[in-house]
């Protein structure tokens, strides 16, 4: 199958990208740490809000799909066009993503015609926001048993869902939902008041 990604069905896709997961490596912090260099390298600063090593690889100890998930909050009155472009030209494949929040934008790596190749990475861009990603991983790292029920949960999910990424993703919202508002209890507004991980 060498189709271009874009021009893929969903199933497709999901053949091609199978649910995989795997024990925590030590090595996906250095990953994010990595790729968080290329980022701030292609963009600059002044372009970014903040930036922030998110998903199951950001929780030490945690079964994960092997993905480093990133989330890239950026200024509202960011120049998009070139935001893309040179987020293309370091290596990543623009996603839009029209159900997702403004500006409705994902990147990724490690995707080709032929399958995973080398690390995969998804980059969130988002404007500033109170984001629930940002407590969820905080709550699983603060709470070790929560975390392992999680990792559980993944792996039953995988078995039914090894070929169907929307339905794997479904089938978690229940549990992440209810972590995160516990999360919010315990932290508070944690998020909301301006700050820089760069």
């Amino acid at each position: 199958m060498n189709n271009p990604l874009q021009e893929m069905t969903n199933e497709e896709l999901w053949a091609l990208f199978p649910i995989i997961l795997s024990e925590y490596r030590a090595e996906w912090a250095k990953f994010y740490e990595q790729e968080k260099d290329t980022i701030i390298s292609a963009l600059g600063t002044n372009n970014m809000y903040r930036i922030n090593h998110i998903g199951s690889t950001s929780v030490p100890g945690l079964i994960a799909k092997p993905t480093i998930d990133i989330l890239l909050e950026i200024p509202t009155d960011a120049d998009i066009p070139s935001l893309t472009a040179a987020l293309i030209s370091a290596g990543y494949i623009c996603n839009t993503q029209p159900n997702n929040p403004a500006p409705h934008l994902m990147f990724m790596k490690g995707y080709t015609p032929q399958g995973f190749r080398g690390q995969a990475v998804h980059l969130h861009v988002r404007f500033p926001g109170d984001w629930d990603e940002l407590y969820f991983r905080d709550y699983l790292r603060s709470h070790p048993e929560t975390a392992k029920s999680y990792g559980k949960l993944k792996q039953n999910l995988q078995l039914r869902y090894e070929h169907d990424r929307d339905a794997y993703t479904e089938a978690k919202t229940d549990f992440i939902q209810e972590a995160t508002r516990l999360a919010r209890k315990e932290m508070g507004n944690k998020y909301t008041t301006p700050s820089t991980t760069l």
